[in-house]
């Protein structure tokens, strides 16, 4: 039995991984910024470490002696200072890993942190792997495609205006994507497998835009209208639509990216999930609200 400190274990990722974990013997440790919402985790038997990632004496204490480490950058898309906060836990984060000397790291990243700049959230993470790279951990990089969870921003809209809107210069280009369950499973399987230094593209079935419009409005029941929004309406669209502007302003970018063709996957080898965009929104919807 191998012991493993997790992070984000209340989130979607974060939680399968620390599920996966605990279904298979280990012990798993989850760093948690509300312990009011570990309920579900302690029932699994999961340790609970009440902290911040920007705080990094708590996270080297809980990597003390672990033989992994799954480690996340969230982001607020709601609080005025966006970069900051990811900035101080990528600090910290680092600092926790060099610190502890926890030989295997598995950071969840994205597909556009191959690129430095011009990416938009993903600045940061690309900057995060670069630092892990520094701490002497093994790190295994894990690039998610386009999460299918992501589609839920597209419900309120979808529900209250039945429009789908579309941020791509195309509603009809497919890209890769990949549900949460299955980033993961995959998270969960190297951290049990043994340690590799290397950078793995998460894919998984392709969609459009115009696909995911039907995808949604056959589960809610509506024929939804695809709008395309024009770069120009990119950043006051999305702070209409309640994001900050920081935030807004990194998503444009960030869409701005994909329409250049810039981002693609680039690291050592890519593994592909199955789950359809189907059972994931027929999931979603089942949710509690």
């Amino acid at each position: 039995m191998s012991s493993f400190v997790v992070c984000g274990a209340t989130g979607r990722a974060g939680s399968v991984v620390a599920k996966e974990l605990r279904s298979r013997g280990h012990e798993v440790t989850a760093i948690v910024r509300d312990p009011s919402r570990a309920g579900p985790l302690q029932s699994l038997g999961v340790r609970i470490a009440p902290g911040s990632l920007e705080d990094s004496e708590t996270l080297t204490t809980a990597l003390r002696d672990a033989d992994g480490f799954f480690a996340i950058l969230p982001e607020d898309p709601f609080g005025p200072d966006f970069r900051g906060p990811r900035q101080r836990m990528s600090a910290a984060l680092a600092t926790a890993v060099r610190e502890s000397t926890v030989p295997h790291t598995v950071l969840l990243s994205a597909i556009a942190a191959s690129l430095p700049d011009g990416n938009g959230p993903a600045r940061d993470l690309h900057e995060l792997e670069d630092i892990l790279n520094d701490t002497g951990t093994v790190l295994t990089t894990l690039r998610a495609s386009w999460l299918q969870e992501n589609i839920g921003s597209a419900i309120p809209p979808a529900t209250s205006a039945g429009i789908y809107p579309n941020f791509l210069p195309s509603a009809d280009a497919a890209f890769p994507t990949i549900a949460t369950r299955e980033v993961g499973r995959i998270a969960a399987d190297a951290l049990t497998d043994t340690p590799r230094q290397e950078t793995i593209d998460l894919l998984g079935p392709p969609y459009t835009v115009r696909q995911m419009s039907q995808v949604l409005g056959k589960a809610l029941g509506k024929d939804l209208q695809v709008v395309d929004i024009p770069p120009a309406a990119h950043v006051p669209t999305l702070v209409q639509a309640g994001l900050s502007p920081e935030f807004a302003e990194a998503v444009a970018e960030l869409y701005a990216c994909f329409g250049t063709g810039r981002v693609r996957p680039q690291g050592d080898r890519h593994l592909a999930g199955t789950t359809t965009l189907e059972a994931t929104v027929a999931e979603m919807l089942a949710r509690p609200a």
